[in-house]
This record gives C-alpha cells, structure tokens and sequence, in this order.
C-alpha cells in the first residue's frame, strides 16, 4: 500500500489552523498517488489538549472539524487522530479516537485501548479505553489501527509491561495485514533508539508492515520529534521522517528498499529539540521577541544561542545587568557573546538601585551582618528590571537557569527565576557544558573563557559554584539516579558515591520543591523532568535523610 505520512505540527485549540495542515497534507496525498494520507493523534485538537477536553464546546467544535475533513476526502483515504464521544455510561465522556475517511464520509473510527497515566500522561482523566479494536476494510485489505501507547505493550519487549493488552498483536492475529499507528510521543534524551527497537521487533514479530505516525512540534513543557517510521514485514525501516521538522514522507510497505535510521549525536538532538519547543512556546502564546540576562556565563550564552537559532537573531535582546561584584571578564564574554549572535545589548548597572536598597533596609537590619539576604536582592533587581523590558517591549523574559541549580534551589525567587519560559531548567550542568562544545565545534561563537572558567553567580567578592555545591559531575550522577532513576540515598552511596555529599544534595532536593512549583514551565529534555511529570507535595514530612 502506498502511504503518506504527514508529520504536522499542531496547535493545541487551533481548528483553523489544524484543519489547513491536514488538508494541505491531504491534498499533498493525492497529488503522490497515495492510497492513504496518515496524520498524528489528536490532530484536530493539538496535543496534549488537556482540561480543554472538560469544556465541551471543545469536543463541539473538533466534531465538526472532522466532519469537513470526511466532506473533504474522495478516493484516496485520510487517516486522522481526533477526540471521539463515548454514548456508553458509566463511563468518561471522550475516547482518544481515530478516523479513517473515505469518499466523503467516515469509514470507520477506532479508540485507544491503552491510556497512559505515568509521567507526563493523564489520559486515564479524560478518555474512556477501547474495549475492542477489529481490522478495518480498506481498499481490499484488513489494515489495523492503533493509537500512540497501543503499541507499547508487546510482552516480548518490555520485561515489566504496564498493561494486560498487546492491541497491535490482537489485530494481526485477527487478520490485519497492516498496522497504522498514530501518535503523539514526546521526546526525551535516548527515547528515539527505544522508540526505533521496539517498533522494529514488534514488525519483526508480526511479521506485518508498521507505519508509524509522530506529531511534531512543541506544545508548553512537551516536544515532539516526528521521526515517522515504517517498517516493512521483515523489520527493515522503509521510511523515516525528520527529527523536529515537520515533514511529509510517501512510502510503500511493499518496497525492500531500506533507509538510514538516523545517527545523529545527543548534543545535536538535545538543541534542536530545544530550538523547537522554544520557537514553537513564542509563536503558539502570541509573541515574536525575547529579552534575557547576560551575566557572562554559559547558562545565559547558552540559552541565548538557542533563542537565536530559534527566532532569528533580530528578536533577541541581551541585557548585562552589573553590579559591584562582577568580573570585568564576565562583562567582556557577554559583550563578545552578543556581538557575535549579533543581537541587541544593553547594558544596565543594578548597582545604584542596590545601593539604594541597602540604605532603606540599614536601619532595619541594624547590627546584622550581611548574607544572602542582600545576595538575593541583587538577584530580584535584575529580575525586576528584565520584567521592566518584557512589559514595556512585549518581549517574553527567558530564564536561564540549568536543571541542577533547580533541583538543589541555586536560585532565586522572584529573581533570576523571574520569566516566562525556563529553557534549559531541564538540561543538567553537564550537558550545559556538552551543547556550548557542540555549538562551537567549527567557530566559537560562546567565549571560551565562559566555558572554562569557574561557574560564579557574582553576587559576593570572590564567589563560585562549588563554595555552595558539590562538583556538577558529582552532582548530576545524584541527580540523575535520585530524580530521573528514583533510587533511594542508600542506593546512591551503594554506587559509590560519597555518603555526606549524597544526604547533603537529597536534602536540598527535597527542600526545595517550593521554588520549583514557582518556576517558568520548562522544556523536557530528559525521562524525568520537574514539572507536570514530577508531582511531589510541598507541605509534607517523608525525608530521604
């Protein structure tokens, strides 16, 4: 059967939009000669819709998209993922359902079966599972259908399964000779080789074409690669479509012709994932420009390049925001770094208000030393005065903070956690450290001297990182194995880390779930971010240590 797979890149409540994408595509279709046009999950809707699904003009108005887009099809066909109605009670109002269209009309729908509620998902809120799923009919051959999770289950796979039901394998054994599979599954550093095994084996195993579907596209914390598959009844990869692009691939199941799997490095997948779910969270919430703080280290070089690679260089602003304690080498690398983005730099001295600050708060704070307090002072100037500039400009303010300052609460409330975004608040200090390398493996764009100088905040004569913290490679592995692995303190000092450093970095994690549950939304890089798939409660006694 000859396929197109439309790679879109939806926009959560954008019927306008999404509907022009998917016909586009549908048109596109034709034009190829294929038999079948296949698009995403939840494609009229956007994804993940959310609360959106309680409102139930919401469910109205994706209804009647669907019914112009079946009013659209003629003789070839339209595969589309979109919100379903459930007339069965008791149970949820919705099912997470997809269409085939045909000739005018909907030639049959199906609903998903497995709904994930670990991390990220909560499907189980919303959708109603599908108790049955048979092969559908179509053009002379029983080709089954399947959404995203549904083929998540194969026991041959997955040691620990989550679910009873193997959907994909129920279809085959029940004649289909194809498996459509439409979807919408984030990205996260490692899941595209996961992703790629699995289908590959479950095809193997089934001996059966699989054409896999991927949204594409950032949508708040989530972003979704694409990287469509199809796989011929033998395993071998047919097609495959780009990673965080959108793209549109014909592909015939009957064609021995292999493609490629993609081999590109982590640090290349991590930026454009990033480059992505940035562009896409400015556009998709109505704004053009962005404004950040240049302090002259890598976090804020960093994050700038992605801006820049994001939104073009004339909608980045950088802002150097100096006090008495910083380096003239600190203003240096930021002045170097802007002029070399070529972006707007302003420099803007929080000294005076600072001092200003110090002499309203003296006799108040009469016979008291200085600490953080005046620390944190500094921090929530600049904070106040980058929020100035996103309100008088309409530029969202960009956080620059790293996921390892976060998780330990190396940061400021209502200060340089001030913004509207938290681009890299999910890409450890490591990692940091890998992209600025990356970005400068043919021209040095970040200064070197941002990279390997010692990280400091500058906001006390002689100050770094590690006269609070532990060294980042030290840190990172107790970060890692405590959030993204959650194994226990013990557990970490089994592996070999230090027992004191292990109950030290522990505590500050779990302290500080406050701040984090104040932060921007970040973008999810990794298997375990903080945000929507991280819910720890604030006001609780459970200690690690």
């Amino acid at each position: 059967m000859k396929i197109a797979l439309a790679q879109i890149n939806t926009t959560v409540g954008d019927f306008a939009g999404n509907e022009a994408k998917i016909l586009d595509a549908y048109r596109r279709g034709g034009a190829a000669g294929v038999e079948v046009v296949v698009c995403p999950e939840l494609a009229t809707t956007g994804y993940p819709p959310r609360d959106l699904l309680l409102k139930t003009g919401f469910i109205k108005n994706n209804l009647a998209l669907l019914d112009r887009l079946a009013a659209a099809t003629g003789k070839v066909g339209l595969l589309v993922g979109y919100v379903g109605e459930n007339a069965k009670r008791p149970g949820r109002e919705s099912t997470n359902s997809v269409a085939l269209l045909h000739g005018g009309k909907r030639l049959a729908t199906r609903a998903k079966t497995l709904l994930p509620t670990y991390d990220v998902f909560d499907e189980d809120r919303y959708f109603e599972p599908a108790t049955e799923n048979a092969p559908v009919e179509f053009n002379g051959q029983k080709i089954g259908l399947t959404i995203c999770e549904d083929v998540w289950n194969d026991e041959d796979f997955w040691h620990d399964r989550r679910y009873r039901r193997n959907p994909a394998v129920e279809l085959v054994e029940a004649g289909a000779k194809i498996i459509f599979n439409v979807s919408a599954s984030p990205w996260h550093l490692g899941k595209n080789q996961t992703r790629f095994e699995m289908l590959q084996r479950l095809a193997l195993k089934t001996r059966t074409p699989l054409v896999y579907c991927n949204l594409v596209g950032g949508n708040d914390e989530l972003v979704f690669d694409g990287c469509s598959l199809a796989f011929n009844g033998s395993g071998g990869l047919i097609a495959r479509g780009e990673l965080f692009a959108e793209d549109f691939v014909v592909v015939d199941t009957g064609n021995n012709g292999l493609v490629p799997p993609d081999t590109s490095v982590d640090e290349e997948k991590v930026f454009k994932a990033l480059v992505l779910g940035l562009r896409d969270y400015i556009h998709k919430c109505g704004f053009k420009s962005v404004v950040l703080g240049l302090s002259g280290g890598i976090d804020s070089a960093l994050t700038a390049c992605l801006a820049v690679a994001a939104l073009g260089a004339e909608n980045v602003r950088g802002v150097s925001l100096p006090s008495q304690f910083s380096s003239q080498g600190s203003l240096d690398e930021a002045s170097a770094l802007a002029e070399r983005l070529g972006i707007q730099y302003d420099i803007i001295s929080i000294q005076p208000p600072f001092e200003a600050t110090r002499a309203q708060l003296k006799a108040v704070f009469e016979g008291r030393p200085e600490d953080t307090t005046e620390e944190n002072i500094q921090a929530r100037l600049r904070g106040v005065t980058l929020m100035a500039l996103s309100n008088k400009f309409g530029s969202l303010l960009l956080t620059t903070g790293n996921k390892s300052e976060l998780a330990v609460g190396y940061c400021t409330l209502y200060g340089d956690m001030c913004g509207g975004l938290a681009v890299i608040s999910d890409v450890p200090k490591t990692i940091v450290y890998r992209l600025a390398r990356w970005i400068n493996r043919d021209k040095e764009t970040i200064p070197a001297a941002s990279i390997t100088k010692a990280p400091s905040a500058e906001l006390r004569p002689n100050q770094t990182d590690q006269d609070s913290l532990p060294p980042y490679d030290v840190l990172d592995g107790i970060l890692d194995a405590y959030v993204v692995q959650g194994r226990s303190a013990a557990e970490i000092v089994s592996a070999g880390f230090d027992e004191a450093t292990v109950k030290r970095v522990v505590r500050l994690i779990d302290l500080n779930e406050y701040k984090r549950r104040q932060a921007a939304p970040g973008l999810k890089v990794t298997s375990k971010a903080f945000g929507v798939g991280r819910r720890i409660p604030i006001a609780q006694k459970y200690r690690e240590v």
